[in-house]
């Protein structure tokens, strides 16, 4: 075995729960650790220890990715009423990833790793699409209230000298009903945008961005205005010199784009927008378990995760000694997306085309026709064989092998 490779700077690494924190260790031992003298600032997700740090630790986390620049996270578990009796938690504690999201104020970018034989639900998809959410702000940080039928429901700000402006929202004469209030900010948006500019720029593809603006005249046609003041000030002649596009529309004929184009761009969603889409995405293109996923803030912080959960099914499986045919591809990408970016930071060549190899491997493992249980249901090659968890990370270790060899 030849000497492993050196790290200078640790990554952040963020380790999680259920069948994902069984495949995490699995990859390290396997594909990762003969291979790299892995240095990383270690935290524990898992929802046993969040609850025991009362969430101390995924605010941690979050500043050590700040601090390091790079990080990787396992999948972990949002607790839910059946989840606090499970793991008796002393609460319900949030999102870590929404936590994390909202640290770093980043934008979350989800594109699929394509493979021969593996053919998007779409035909005319011939090239990856990547979702750049916008993860801040929106309903996910709304204010809800139950209303009674006679009530009057007003839109209320207050500014700085105290002066009040009011906007009417409905009267509810005929019934009680809901209403929600739900904002953002000039400078998260903003941050927003320039993570899409810069992603684009960086990955040398178009840029769409979409809003409904003409139906939310101040909400999302803000989100619109400050796209076009930064594309236009800080980077319309870094698109011009690539060949490259930024394109808005609104969010319906966007759909409709999307569905009749080829792929290879960057499609900028608000919130929700991006919440659903990715998934739709994920699904078209063959497997949440071949979705890519990475937050990344306007100051260039990276956070390499999966776009899938924990897989819960599996892991009960696992725990009764039965096996299970779980894909790692999506975090095997995660391990290998930090890696790739901490190469980058660093200057460290040999690390980044470590990274690379071991990508290639893992999809030259597939394409050989050797796969796990979600793909081989939908997987159109000739000669193809189902293998387990385990069997599937030592198959990709022993393609990396031969990947390694044929460079040298």
């Amino acid at each position: 075995m030849a000497e492993k490779i050196k790290m200078t700077t640790p990554l952040v690494e963020m380790d999680g729960d259920e069948m994902t924190r069984v495949m995490w260790k699995m990859i390290k031992d396997i594909l990762l650790l003969p291979y790299i003298d892995l240095k990383t600032e270690y935290y524990d997700l898992s929802l046993k220890n969040r609850d025991a740090t009362e969430d101390r630790v995924t605010v941690e986390s979050a500043e050590a990715t700040k601090k390091f620049g790079v990080a990787v996270k396992c999948a972990t578990i949002t607790p839910n009423a059946q989840r606090m009796e499970e793991y008796n938690l002393k609460e319900m504690w949030k999102s870590p990833n929404g936590t994390i999201r909202a640290i770093l104020d980043g934008t979350v970018f989800r594109a699929p790793i394509t493979v021969k034989g593996i053919n998007p639900l779409v035909p005319t998809w011939t090239k990856p699409i990547t979702i750049a959410r916008h993860a801040y702000g929106d309903v996910y940080k709304n204010s809800e209230i139950e209303v009674g039928e006679g009530d009057k429901a007003e839109l209320l700000v207050t500014d700085r000298d105290g002066g009040v402006t009011k906007r009417p929202i409905h009267e509810f004469t005929e019934s009680g009903g809901i209403i929600q209030g739900q904002y953002n900010t000039d400078k998260s948006i903003a941050g927003f945008a320039r993570s899409c500019f810069n992603y684009a720029v960086d990955t040398g593809q178009d840029l769409w961005f979409a809003t409904k603006d003409t139906i939310s005249k101040k909400y999302d046609h803000r989100f619109k205005d400050i796209f076009e003041e930064i594309y236009s000030n800080e980077y319309k002649s870094a698109f011009e010199a690539a060949g490259t596009e930024y394109f808005y529309t609104l969010i319906d004929d966007a759909v409709a784009r999307v569905m009749r184009s080829e792929g290879g761009y960057v499609w900028a969603c608000k919130n929700y927008d991006g919440d659903v889409m990715s998934d739709m995405l994920a699904a078209a293109f063959g497997s949440l378990g071949m979705m890519t996923s990475a937050l990344v803030s306007p100051d260039g912080v990276y956070e390499f995760e999966a776009a899938h959960g924990t897989v819960t099914r599996h892991y009960y499986k696992h725990l009764k000694g039965e096996k299970t045919s779980t894909n790692s591809m999506a975090t095997l990408f995660a391990w290998a997306g930090a890696l790739k970016k901490r190469g980058e930071l660093d200057g460290l060549a040999e690390l980044s085309a470590f990274a690379e190899k071991l990508e290639t491997a893992a999809i030259q493992t597939i394409e050989s026709g050797v796969m796990t249980g979600d793909l081989h249901a939908v997987s159109t090659l000739a000669e193809k064989r189902k293998v387990d968890t385990r069997e599937f990370i030592t198959e990709i270790d022993k393609n990396l092998k031969s990947v390694i060899h044929g460079g040298e």
